[in-house]
C-alpha cells in the first residue's frame, strides 16, 4: 500500500474525465483552460494531485509520436511536478494505451489498476472505475479487443492521422463521452461502482473508495464510516475532490 504524506494546511486533490479533444478541438480548448486555471489555483497549497483518467478523449503513444495538442495542460503538469508536487495518473477507457510518455516528460507515475493509498491516516482505493463490478459489459468486452497485443500492434502501423482520425470518430459516433446512464442517479442497487466498493468491504475496510468514469458527481455513505465517491467530469460538471486530512468534499470550479 502507497502512502502520501499530507503536510499541515496542505491537500490532496482529485479530478477525472476532462476528454480534453472531444467534441472538437474549439470546444475542447475552453475546458482545457478552466481545468489548466484550476491547477494554477491549487498547486499553492497541493500536497498531491490525482488524475483519474481520461484526461485526453484520445491517446495513444506511438514510439516517437504522441497525438497533437493539449500544450497548456501538459506545461502545466510538467510545471507543477516541477516544483516538487506529485501527481498520479490513473489511465481510463479513453487514454488505455499510455506508454512511458507521461513517466519520462512529465515525472507522473501511471497506473493501469486501481491502488490503495494512505493519504492522513485514512485509506483510499483509487482508480478510473472502467470494468470494475457486475456491469459495464459491453466495455468489458471491447477492452479485451483495445488491449489486445495483436490489435494494438496493427493500430501502431496506421499512420498517427488516420489512427487519431478514426478513434475520434468511434468516440463521438458511438457516445462514449457521456451516454444516458452518465448523466442521471441509478439507485445504490444498480450503481455497479457501489456494489463493487460494497463487495470490497466484505474482506477489507477501506475510509474513501474514489473513482471516475461514471461522468455524474456522487458522495454515498457505504456504511461502517465508509464513503463511495464519484468525481463526475469536466464536460458538464467541473467537479473535483478535496481531502484535507479530516473530510473529504466534492466541489464545483467556479471559473471567474
Amino acid at each position: 500500500m502507497k502512502s502520501v504524506i499530507l503536510p499541515e494546511g496542505k491537500k490532496i486533490y482529485f479530478a477525472s474525465d476532462n476528454h480534453l479533444g472531444a467534441p472538437d478541438s474549439i470546444k475542447s480548448l475552453s475546458r482545457e483552460k478552466r481545468f489548466v486555471k484550476w491547477l494554477d489555483e491549487i498547486k499553492d497549497d497541493a500536497a498531491a494531485i490525482f488524475l483519474l483518467g481520461d484526461l485526453f478523449d484520445f491517446w495513444f503513444e506511438y514510439k516517437t509520436v504522441v497525438p497533437k495538442g493539449f500544450t497548456r495542460t501538459l506545461g502545466k503538469l510538467a510545471e507543477i511536478t516541477d516544483n516538487g508536487i506529485p501527481i498520479f495518473y490513473f489511465v481510463g477507457n479513453h487514454d488505455l494505451w499510455m506508454n512511458g510518455y507521461f513517466e519520462n516528460e512529465l515525472n507522473i507515475p501511471v497506473f493501469h489498476k486501481p491502488q490503495e493509498f494512505i493519504i492522513g491516516g485514512s485509506t483510499f482505493f483509487i482508480g478510473h472505475g472502467d470494468g470494475l463490478g457486475p456491469g459495464d459489459k459491453g466495455y468489458k468486452r471491447m477492452k479485451k479487443l483495445f488491449t489486445n497485443p495483436v490489435a494494438k500492434w496493427f493500430f501502431r502501423w496506421l499512420h498517427p492521422d488516420l489512427g487519431v482520425r478514426i478513434a475520434q470518430y468511434f468516440s463521438i459516433k458511438n457516445k462514449l463521452i457521456s451516454g444516458d446512464e452518465d448523466i442521471r442517479f441509478l439507485g445504490e442497487d444498480k450503481e455497479w461502482l457501489v456494489q463493487y466498493a460494497k463487495r470490497k468491504l466484505e474482506t477489507k475496510h477501506t475510509d474513501y473508495f474514489i473513482f471516475g468514469h461514471r461522468h455524474l458527481p456522487l458522495d454515498i455513505d457505504l456504511g461502517h464510516t465508509s464513503t463511495y465517491i464519484n468525481l463526475g467530469d469536466w464536460i458538464n460538471y467541473f467537479t473535483y475532490g478535496v481531502f484535507d486530512g479530516k473530510k473529504f468534499d466534492l466541489k464545483k470550479f467556479e471559473a471567474s
